[in-house]
């Protein structure tokens, strides 16, 4: 009987599919560097802000930080469309500050594989780079709880952490250079 029986694959494995989650606190460019690297890897890029129900998005508004209840549905819900890429076969980057391990540990729980890439910088730069944008939800106030709350990626950790002084494209060939993407 013949084994060697060649198929048309127009999609990988779930399991075999790898995400990148772009994490940190805010002002940390995870937009920014997100949205290059997804191009870069011609792969489908999904903002975590877009999963915030509107509770949390009136919370962070009004300057009060998140608890861990109102982050787990919304953890969930990142989680589920990695998921749901992965099932389909394809590849997803995603931001998300992911600021706990026990938060990426939701995250790793999604279908296929799932790499970090911690993006770190000193707070007086964090603090600068939000105070010159606009047009977003989360006030500079709350840099402050975000950097209390960080956990830095542990060396178990499937990832890597770059520093945000960096260009962006710069930062992306570094993140493809060390996770050996593309």
């Amino acid at each position: 009987m013949d084994t060697d029986v060649t198929t048309p694959v127009d999609r990988a494995a779930p399991d075999a599919v790898t995400h990148v989650v772009v994490m940190g606190v805010a002002g940390s460019g995870k937009t920014t560097v997100a949205a290059l690297l997804a191009e870069r890897l011609g792969v489908t890029y999904a903002e975590a802000d877009q999963f915030h129900p509107p509770a949390n998005i009136a919370k962070m508004t009004a300057g009060t930080p998140l608890t861990d209840d109102d982050r787990a549905p919304w953890l969930a819900t990142i989680r589920d469309w990695l998921s749901a890429e992965a099932d389909a076969g394809r590849p997803g980057v995603v931001t998300c500050s992911a600021l706990r391990r026990a938060y990426r540990d939701v995250l790793r729980g999604a279908h296929g594989r799932v790499r970090f890439v911690h993006l770190d910088g000193p707070p007086e730069l964090l603090a600068e780079r939000m105070g010159g944008r606009t047009g977003h939800f989360m006030p500079a106030t709350l840099l402050p709880s975000q950097l209390a709350t960080l956990e830095p990626l542990g060396a178990d950790e499937d990832g890597t952490t770059v520093s945000v002084a960096a260009e962006p494209a710069d930062i992306v060939d570094t993140v493809v250079d060390r996770l050996h993407l593309g």
